[in-house]
């Protein structure tokens, strides 16, 4: 691995300076694919959910974590990991999916990720046949969700902990989702 390879793992580091008039490079939006994507997506949540947030006290990291079917999502700008999100299926029979562990540094928060990330695991799921996604959405990012045509179920509920509302999106064809999730790894968000 090289300094450039072991900056690019930790998240919120840049690997260059960018001139001034450069203009930024597109957000990235895919599913981890090396062993360096896997440690970032998780630094992100742990500076998130543990240091941050202090939704857990130690780790994030859960059973779900380990297995191979869990989807590790990354997000990048100008190339660094500084946004995560993670799904899994819930319910083969139903095309149940679940995603979870929403992430993004807060320094970065301002570059549009966390609309990229959400339509990634959204793609990345129907992709994979799924029909339906489900999510526990903390109370104030419900009308953000909303706006990308996510809908409530039901009413609040305590969830890890914390008041958050579980929402629910119908999700694309798999061939719609393969070529979403292409466009979002190319940094088009076609």
């Amino acid at each position: 691995m090289t300094a450039a390879d072991a900056s690019a793992t930790r998240p919120g580091r840049a690997t260059g300076v960018r001139p001034a008039h450069a203009a930024p490079s597109p957000v990235v939006c895919r599913e981890a694919g090396s062993p360096g994507d896997l440690v970032a997506h998780f630094a992100v949540r742990h500076e998130v959910f543990v240091v941050e947030q202090a939704v857990f006290a130690r780790s994030d990291r859960d059973e779900r974590d380990a297995r191979s079917s869990t989807v590790h999502v990354v997000g990048c700008c100008d190339g660094v990991v500084v946004g995560s999100v993670r799904l899994y299926e819930l319910d083969a029979r139903t095309g149940l999916w679940q995603g979870d562990r929403l992430a993004v540094l807060a320094p970065f928060r301002v570059h549009g990720l966390g609309a990229p990330l959400v339509r990634c695991a959204v793609a990345l799921a129907g992709a994979r046949g799924g029909r339906a996604m489900v999510a526990h959405i903390q109370l104030p990012n419900v009308a953000f969700f909303t706006r990308l045509g996510w809908e409530p179920v039901g009413g609040p509920e305590t969830y890890v902990g914390l008041p958050h509302q579980q929402m629910r999106v119908a999700l694309p064809s798999p061939e719609r989702g393969a070529s979403l999730a292409r466009a979002l790894a190319e940094g088009t968000d076609a």
